[in-house]
């Protein structure tokens, strides 16, 4: 294997509600990620999945409200990208064409959303057993 592409970090694109995890369970998502990946990674953000995470900081209950807002915190540490501006499908359907163009693996609990990125063969990334991060399909 070619040196460089060994060193090159695995774009990983971030779901909104892996952002939830570590409030909802108490994990770590990036040093899960480091562990489970074991291998340099750099976490991307889609500027829509950003807006999504300030929308529902700004409505909706309580709860949702301040876990949304330290969402966002944890969203600084992510490169965000501005894929297909004029997009007008589903959230779900932009981050299937995000991570067919940028041929990476996808972080989510949505197992609608799992289901349809296996179906094209695109590796997920999932919360497993509430505990730990698991992997399906290879990277």
């Amino acid at each position: 294997m070619d040196e460089k592409l060994s060193k090159k970090p695995l774009k990983i694109i971030m779901d909104t509600n892996a952002f939830f995890v570590p409030f909802q369970f108490k994990l770590d998502i990036f040093e899960e990620l480091k562990k489970l990946l074991n291998r340099n990674f750099e976490p991307i953000i889609l500027y829509q999945t950003l807006k999504e995470l300030e929308k529902l900081a700004s409505i909706g209950a309580f709860k949702t409200r301040k876990q949304a807002l330290s969402a966002l915190k944890l969203a600084e540490k992510c490169y965000m990208i501005h894929i297909k501006p004029h997009f007008h499908g589903s959230h779900d359907d932009l981050i299937l064409e995000a991570a067919k163009e940028l041929k990476c693996p996808v972080f989510t609990n949505d197992s609608a959303l799992r289901k349809r990125l296996r179906d094209i063969n695109v590796p997920v990334i999932y919360l497993r057993q509430k505990t730990r991060l698991e992997i399906e399909g290879s990277v």
